[in-house]
């Protein structure tokens, strides 16, 4: 019978005590500087790898010193104030597919918008997610014919004006946003057939509208994919940023060495243009989700 090695012994013991630091691991404050309001994206967490309860999310967030958790709707929004957090971007619940360049939707994507622009003034939480749509007259059916771009144009700009004013009354932002459509690796980290994949297109559409109640909602991640060049872009952008996301590129992983985007810099250009909106944490854990949040946190508290 061999015995082990005082190297083996040793290497043994290193392993258990990072499993045991791992086991044992306890959330703490990773914002310092909190030039930038920083939040959480709840489908991240909640329904990808661990899948931890939104109710573990809020006592995560709030423990990293992040004021927010977000992507959830109206029914959501008492457990987030249990942990004296906000919303820093509502959902309405119909997803990236059902947007306005769509007027066959109109009608349902109007009213539920409304509705979470509604609940976020009562609450007192700032904006509302929207979207451009799939290029398809029937969102998950490319052989069901193309809607022009034109026309995507037209019915987005139409679309976006009938709850402008709504949103202008009640004080909350709605952000439309720019995603990227050449990753198809995965439904989540790219959406093949996305018709706002141009930034400048959906520039011209909030331009069009004209509202400042109706803004971009610009993802680091997916711009980088379509565009890179971030740092000018924030620049053309920086009339309109509303809220913005954040994920390592390429695969939508963590904010670390092994993705190219150089976060600090871009959250540096964003205090320096005086943005006032959230950043949130958007990417997909490949790793113990506490240590890649608490990373990515740390990332971007610039």
């Amino acid at each position: 019978m061999s015995h082990p090695t005082r190297r083996q012994l040793l290497a043994s013991a290193a392993v258990a005590g990072t499993a045991a630091v791992v086991l044992s691991a306890e959330p703490e404050k990773a914002v310092t500087n909190g030039r930038l309001k920083q939040s959480v994206c709840s489908w991240c967490f909640t329904s990808r790898g661990e899948k931890w309860s939104l109710d573990k999310l809020c006592q995560i967030t709030a423990k990293l010193g992040v004021p927010s958790v977000e992507l959830v709707g109206a029914k959501d929004f008492p457990t987030l104030t249990k942990h004296g957090l906000v919303c820093g971007i509502a959902s309405t619940g119909l997803g990236f597919p059902v947007g306005f360049n769509n007027p066959a939707h109109r009608d349902e994507l109007v009213a539920k918008t409304k509705a979470a622009i509604d609940a976020c003034a009562a609450a007192k939480f700032p904006s509302v997610i929207g979207f451009v749509g799939m290029r398809w007259v029937k969102p998950t059916d490319p052989k069901s014919g193309e809607i022009t771009r034109d026309d995507a144009f037209k019915h987005c700009v139409d679309g976006l004006k009938l709850v402008a004013a709504v949103a202008e009354k009640a004080g909350v932002t709605l952000c439309v946003e720019h995603l990227n459509s050449r990753d198809d690796s995965d439904p989540m980290r790219g959406h093949p057939g996305y018709q706002g994949d141009d930034l400048d297109f959906v520039l011209g559409i909030l331009k069009k509208v004209g509202s400042p109640r109706v803004k971009l909602l610009f993802d680091v991640y997916h711009v980088q994919i379509m565009h890179g060049d971030l740092i000018r872009r924030l620049d053309e952008c920086k009339e309109f940023l509303g809220h913005v996301h954040t994920a390592g590129v390429p695969g939508r992983g963590e904010l670390d060495e092994n993705q190219e985007v150089h976060y600090p810099a871009v959250m540096r250009k964003l205090v320096a243009l005086k943005y006032a909106g959230y950043v949130g944490q958007e990417f997909i854990p490949t790793r113990d989700p506490l240590a890649g949040l608490t990373q990515a946190v740390r990332a971007c508290d610039v």
